[in-house]
């Protein structure tokens, strides 16, 4: 079997998963950044190059995510990590939260997460494959935030699934593990903290660092957890967040 890595990052065009491909392709692994915007897509693997390779998909067709790991195994012939960071956000009063938006948080960013979570561990028991599997969580699972409660579930449910996971299958080889990135410069973030000046006040006062991290800071720690570097840790939730979760 070849030796390079693979890998797949889903939500991989822009962000905190784009820089988490950034940083695996300059540690030669092989990465395949799925997300939904083509356009977006396309010029990061532009950007990535030829160990870059985008798959255009949207995550909520479950019916369609066994054939598209099986198109990824055919291609490659197995699956090292997968990092699940693809997820939608939603800030809205709690009364004001309809039963189709909580359904579509959860459906987005725990049910998608869960079937390819399946689809990629099936394939890395048949191929013998000692994998790593890497979740994205977010400070909304540590604090009572307000506006975001489906987010809060959604996140929340992702923390207790890498437990549950690690648990069941580090015995097989597969370490399953989970960021929890704090404030970081991205588009997605800077739009929400921009246009409310009092909580990006309150973000940055309680972080002790003082300042908002990068999306390579998440990078870094994503390249840790799927190396050998990281080969006896598994279960963890690692906050990478300038102390924010200790902060005052």
């Amino acid at each position: 079997m070849h030796k390079q890595k693979i890998a797949i990052v889903t939500g991989g065009g822009s962000g905190i998963g784009l820089a988490i491909a950034e940083k695996f392709i300059r540690e030669d692994i092989h990465t395949i950044i799925v997300g939904r915007d083509a356009g977006k897509l396309g010029a990061a693997a532009e950007k990535l190059g030829a160990l870059c390779q985008a798959i255009t998909f949207d995550l909520n067709n479950f019916a369609e995510i066994p054939a598209l790991v099986s198109r990824i195994i055919d291609q490659h012939g197995k699956i090292d990590i997968l990092v699940n960071n693809a997820g939608i956000n939603m800030k809205k009063a709690f009364t004001e939260v309809t039963d189709g938006d909580f359904q579509s948080i959860l459906q987005t960013n725990v049910t998608a997460v869960f079937v390819l979570s399946r689809e990629v561990v099936k394939s890395m028991l048949q191929n013998g494959v000692k994998g790593s599997i890497i979740n994205i969580s977010s400070m909304a699972s540590r604090y009572g935030i307000p506006k975001v409660i489906a987010y809060t579930a959604a996140k929340s449910a992702i923390e207790g699934m890498t437990r549950a996971m690690a648990t069941e299958l580090s015995p097989e080889g597969i370490r399953i593990n989970c960021i929890a990135p704090g404030f970081i410069a991205t588009d997605m973030s800077a739009k929400a903290l921009d246009s409310d000046p009092e909580r990006k006040a309150k973000a940055l006062g309680r972080t002790p660092m003082g300042a908002l991290g990068q999306p390579s800071d998440i990078g870094d720690a994503a390249a840790f957890l799927a190396s050998d570097a990281a080969k006896y840790i598994t279960g963890v939730v690692l906050p990478v967040d300038g102390g924010n979760a200790i902060g005052f």
